[in-house]
């Protein structure tokens, strides 16, 4: 399902109230917006169309450019995505571009960060600090980065009980996906942090934003380590767990063949005997088809326990 979106919201003193038409001091966030919207919001606020669909280029990576128009930040958000039951994990840019008349944030989905902007869930957030805002909504999404680590491990430590038992592919497969989403984190992170970075060498920032700056570098780094651990383990658990799988098809693929040897004894012996040969009086023995079958079931008795003793059965 796409989502087509365009919100106005006007700032006073850092309280946000919807707004239907563009005025002074507006935050403007688009989701998915069409091209009629870009073009309109690009002419509206002087903003080069290339730098608005920077923000809804998957591929993006994190960083900061200066235009004429202002300053425009490109960071990575993570988002969950749901289907049949399942989840994965994936980085989206998020455009937040600070012009003369206000703010313009872009993304390609919406997320739950834009709504806690909107409903005032981040602490002393400023409209007007072209410093601070970034930062504290680089800090916000560490935290939606993190929650989702920690639910990332809970499906690992899930996984591992299964695939004990499994001889499917489906559970890797599943560990895979789960290994993709944490090298997306991990290279997010690192960008954000770059980010992070660049307004670090900035002269006008405030002691207060440094300081709150080195708070979230913090928290990047604890979770770029957490998505380097969970990484590592699950490379670990992925190359424990495919030789497991592979023993348990070659024990399998053993016993059949253990098996399809011991039956072949009694059809062998039935064949070799069934043939228009002359056996003799023990052709005309009336106990002969017994003592053919109890022929046969001894020879494929002592072969069972042969290969028993092999630990091939």
């Amino acid at each position: 399902m796409v989502i087509q979106m365009k919100k106005i919201f006007e700032i006073k003193n850092d309280q946000i109230i919807e707004r239907k038409k563009l005025s002074k001091n507006n935050w403007i966030h688009l989701i998915n917006p069409t091209e009629e919207e870009i073009v309109e919001i690009s002419k509206k606020l002087k903003i080069d169309i290339d730098t608005i669909q920077k923000a809804l280029d998957r591929s993006e990576l994190p960083h900061i450019e200066t235009e004429e128009f202002g300053v425009a930040y490109i960071i990575g958000i993570p988002y969950v995505i749901r289907f049949n039951e399942k989840k994965k994990y994936r980085v989206l840019p998020l455009g937040i571009f600070f012009h003369n008349d206000g703010i313009l944030t872009v993304s390609l989905n919406s997320h739950p960060l834009l709504k806690d902007v909107k409903h005032g869930n981040i602490s002393n957030l400023s409209f007007q600090n072209k410093n601070s805002f970034p930062i504290k909504i680089i800090g916000k999404s560490v935290e939606y980065y993190l929650k989702y680590l920690n639910e990332i491990q809970d499906d690992i430590l899930k996984k591992e009980k299964t695939l004990i038992k499994s001889t499917s592919n489906k559970d890797l497969e599943q560990m895979l996906t789960l290994q993709k989403s944490l090298l997306y984190f991990t290279t997010a992170l690192q960008g954000n942090r770059s980010v992070l970075e660049r307004i670090e060498n900035n002269k006008d920032l405030k002691k207060e934003d440094l300081e709150l700056l080195k708070d979230v570098e913090i928290e990047i780094r604890q979770g770029i380590e957490m998505a380097k651990t969970y990484r590592d383990i699950l490379e670990n658990t992925m190359a424990t767990y495919s030789s497991i799988i592979s023993n348990n098809l070659n024990d399998v693929m053993k016993f059949l063949t253990s098996i399809t040897l011991i039956i072949s004894i009694p059809t062998m012996i039935s064949s070799f005997l069934g043939m228009n040969v002359f056996l003799g009086d023990f052709g005309n023995n009336p106990h002969s088809f017994l003592l053919i079958i109890l022929l046969a079931f001894l020879i494929s008795f002592i072969l069972t326990i042969i290969l028993k003793r092999k630990n091939l059965l």
